[in-house]
């Protein structure tokens, strides 16, 4: 049944944000009588389209929730009430609320003679909303950085020109890791190489993620394809004025570049649970020597572009191999000709 409910909330990957994604399922014995998905922000929850489906079969019945029950009003009613109401008897949840300004469903729900109970599947609940439980317990977006590189570490030519090194199934598998993201987010040098739109394009999407630019000195050409569309929002070290179609947000560091760190902590802010950087190697290599990687996704391709060519990202030179940055492989898949590895920070 916990199953059942974390496929449920899968349904919401790409529309729930800046919500977790969220699956219900009411049982009776062995018997579902009610379940449910949270689609987007402001819409009924899984609970209670879940309990609207069951109607009377609710009371004493057994659900299962991939996420604690919510205890608060928001945009809509506290779920754990709307629990309470329908006389279940049980609530099974695969892992607590992480939003300190929701949760304690769980002990709403024992007060009220119901038995809860938490822990079943909660490391895949808890990857379902990894860019969720960030954002609230972090301040900042978990950060998944896609690279396209050849064998060699090569993902660009000196010029910076990079369109395309990885085979089209690779490319439509990275567009699906874009439709999931909230924010997607770009380097000034990529905008001037390569002028990308940056939306999601090889697969259906419900909604385009925000993009955003680290342009420090504010250089980017008003002409770009990135400005058309949807807002753009930049974050620069100087202040100026934003080109037509974006929002420029200034917060400079010592060195007058942007800061890494707070631009996160902004994006939380505005709701932006998990950040999807495609970038070049200078910004990749800031933002990793900056702790500010959650995350690698790296399609590699069998080819060599040489020693001139751009690499992964700009580090410092190290002594040793122990002070190499340490990666723990997560996962390793194939799409056409390219293979994907999905790593994070050891």
């Amino acid at each position: 049944m916990m199953r059942r409910a974390l496929a449920l909330a899968e349904r919401g990957l790409y529309t729930t944000t800046p919500n977790p994604r969220v699956g219900c399922v009411i049982t009776q014995g062995e018997r579902i009588v009610g379940e449910g998905w949270h689609e987007r922000a402001g819409e009924p929850h899984a609970e209670a389209i879940a309990l609207r489906a069951a109607g009377g079969s609710a009371r004493g019945a057994a659900v299962y929730l991939s996420l604690e029950p919510c205890n608060h009003h928001g945009r809509t009613p506290p779920c754990a009430e709307a629990l309470i109401a329908a006389g279940v008897a049980r609530v099974i949840a695969a892992m607590r609320d992480p939003n300190p300004e929701a949760a304690r469903g769980g002990e709403r729900l024992a007060a009220a003679g119901i038995g809860f109970e938490h822990g079943l599947m909660e490391d895949e609940a808890r990857e379902l909303n990894v860019g969720f439980v960030s954002r609230v317990t972090r301040n900042r977006p978990w950060v998944r950085m896609k690279i396209a590189a050849t064998l060699d570490g090569r993902t660009a030519l000196a010029d910076g020109r990079s369109q395309w090194i990885t085979g089209p199934e690779a490319r439509r598998d990275g567009h699906l890791w874009r439709a999931r993201a909230c924010a997607i987010l770009t380097g000034i040098g990529t905008v001037k190489a390569d002028d990308p739109r940056l939306t999601v394009r090889e697969v259906e999407t419900p909604r385009q993620p925000l993009r955003v630019i680290v342009d420090s000195r504010l250089e980017i050409p008003g002409n770009a394809r990135i400005l058309q569309g949807e807002k753009v929002l930049i974050f620069s070290g100087r202040g100026g004025t934003a080109p037509q179609n974006a929002e420029l947000v200034v917060l400079p560091n010592a060195q007058g570049k942007v800061e890494l760190a707070k631009m996160l902590e902004e994006l939380a802010r505005r709701g932006v649970n998990e950040l999807h950087v495609e970038a070049g190697f200078r910004l990749n290599g800031s933002l990793a020597r900056e702790g500010c990687v959650d995350e690698f996704l790296i399609y590699l391709n069998p080819g060599f572009l040489g020693d001139s060519a751009q690499g992964m990202l700009e580090l410092p030179g190290v002594k040793s191999l122990e002070e190499r940055l340490r990666l723990r492989l997560v996962s390793l898949e194939r799409f056409g000709q390219d293979l994907r590895l999905l790593a994070r920070p050891a």
